[in-house]
C-alpha cells in the first residue's frame, strides 16, 4: 500500500511539473534581446535584396510602406501602437531640417501583410508562426533592415509610444549604430507583467478613466484582448478591426490624427504579444546603449511622468523633458516646442 501511495505522489509530482513547464514554456517570452543579432527565430536575413529605386525590400516578398519629407541627414521615425501607423507626416516633422522618414511596420498598414489566417489547430506553432513573421524578431530586424537600406552607418531614429520600446530594442541590439535616440511617450514594456494598479499598465490607466457605463464592455474586451485562441481564429480583417477597437476606450472616438484608421493594425500585435509573453525583464539590455537619449512625455498625458522618467533612467547617456499640456500626440499639438526641442538635441550630437 505504501509503494502504491508513493507511486501515486510520484506521478502527481511529474504531472505537476510538466504542467508548469509546459505552462511556462507557452506563456513565456519567444522573444530576448539579443535574438535578432544572433539571427535566432528571423523568417529573412538581415541583408535585405538589391535595391529597387523607390521601394523598401526587406526581404524579396515583404514591402514596407514609406514616405517622408526634408532633406539631408536621414531620421527614421519608428511608430506606436502595435498596429497604428501614420497616415500623413508628424505636424513637427517639417520643421526638423532632417530627412524625416515614416515607414508602416510589417503585417499593418499599407504594408506587406504576410499571414492571412491560421488554419493549424497547434496553438504554439500559430505562436512561433505569427512569432517569426509580425513579432519582436521581425520587427527590431526591419529597423536594422532600413538602416541597410538607407546606407547610414549610425541612424537618428525617433520612436513614438510603442515604437520607442521597439526603437530602444534594436538599439540594445546594435548599440553601434545608434547615432540617437528620441523617445516620445515612451510605452514602457520592459517588464511583465505589470503590478496590480501599476502606472505604466495602459490597460489599468484607461479602466480608471472610464465612466461607470463603460467598464463592464470594457472588462469584457480586455479579457478578449488576452485570449489568444480567439485571437487566432479571427481572421486578419477581423483582427484589424478588434485590435482597433481600443480606440474607443482610449477615449479619441477613432484613430488619433496623424495615425490610419483603427482598422489598420492586422495581426501585428498578435505577433509582438507572442514575442514578448506574459512574462518577461529586458531592463538590462538597454545598459549597452551609450548614444545620447532623448525622452519627451506630454504633460497631460494618460500615461505618467513618472513612467517616462523610469523609461528614460534605463540609458546611460539620457535627457527627459515633460512638455506642459502635451498629450500622447505632443508633436501634433505643439510642433513648435517640440521640434525646438528635437532640434536642440540633434545639434548637439
Amino acid at each position: 500500500m505504501v509503494k502504491i501511495l508513493l507511486s501515486v505522489a510520484v506521478l502527481i509530482l511529474i504531472v505537476v511539473v510538466a504542467g508548469f513547464w509546459i505552462w511556462h514554456r507557452m506563456t513565456g517570452p519567444l522573444y530576448q534581446p539579443g535574438d535578432v543579432r544572433a539571427g535566432k527565430d528571423l523568417a529573412e536575413p538581415l541583408t535585405p535584396p538589391p535595391a529597387v529605386a523607390g521601394r523598401w525590400l526587406v526581404a524579396p516578398d515583404i514591402e514596407l510602406y514609406h514616405f517622408e519629407e526634408g532633406a539631408g541627414t536621414p531620421v527614421l521615425v519608428v511608430h506606436g501602437g502595435p498596429g497604428f501607423p501614420p497616415a500623413e507626416p508628424w505636424r513637427a516633422g517639417a520643421l526638423l531640417p532632417y530627412r524625416v522618414i515614416y515607414y508602416h511596420q510589417r503585417g499593418c498598414g499599407r504594408s506587406t501583410r504576410p499571414i492571412h489566417s491560421f488554419s493549424g489547430s497547434n496553438m504554439y506553432e500559430n505562436m512561433r508562426n505569427v512569432h517569426r513573421m509580425l513579432g519582436l524578431p521581425a520587427q527590431v530586424g526591419d529597423i536594422e533592415r532600413i538602416r541597410r537600406i538607407l546606407g547610414v552607418d549610425k541612424m537618428i531614429v525617433i520612436g513614438h509610444s510603442f515604437g520607442a520600446e521597439l526603437a530602444a530594442l534594436w538599439a540594445a541590439e546594435f548599440p553601434e549604430h545608434v547615432r540617437a535616440l528620441v523617445c516620445v511617450a515612451p510605452a514602457d514594456l520592459a517588464v511583465l507583467p505589470k503590478k496590480a494598479a501599476d502606472d505604466s499598465d495602459l490597460f489599468e490607466l484607461v479602466r480608471r478613466r472610464l465612466p461607470a457605463a463603460m467598464k463592464p464592455e470594457y472588462e469584457r474586451y480586455v479579457a478578449e484582448y488576452f485570449d489568444f485562441r480567439r485571437a487566432f481564429a479571427r481572421s486578419e480583417e477581423e483582427s484589424s478591426a478588434f485590435y482597433g477597437g481600443l480606440a474607443k476606450f482610449w477615449g479619441a472616438g477613432g484613430a488619433p490624427r496623424g495615425t490610419s484608421a483603427p482598422d489598420s493594425a492586422g495581426y501585428e500585435p498578435l505577433g509582438i504579444y507572442c514575442s514578448m509573453g506574459a512574462h518577461h525583464d529586458y531592463r538590462a539590455a538597454f545598459g549597452a546603449v551609450r548614444a545620447p537619449v532623448l525622452v519627451i512625455h506630454g504633460g497631460a498625458d494618460l500615461q505618467p511622468e513618472s513612467v517616462s522618467q523610469a523609461f528614460a533612467a534605463r540609458f546611460a547617456n539620457h535627457k527627459f523633458v515633460s512638455i506642459a499640456g502635451g498629450t500622447h500626440f505632443v508633436f501634433d499639438e505643439q510642433p513648435d516646442v517640440f521640434a525646438g526641442l528635437v532640434n536642440q538635441f540633434l545639434s548637439g550630437l
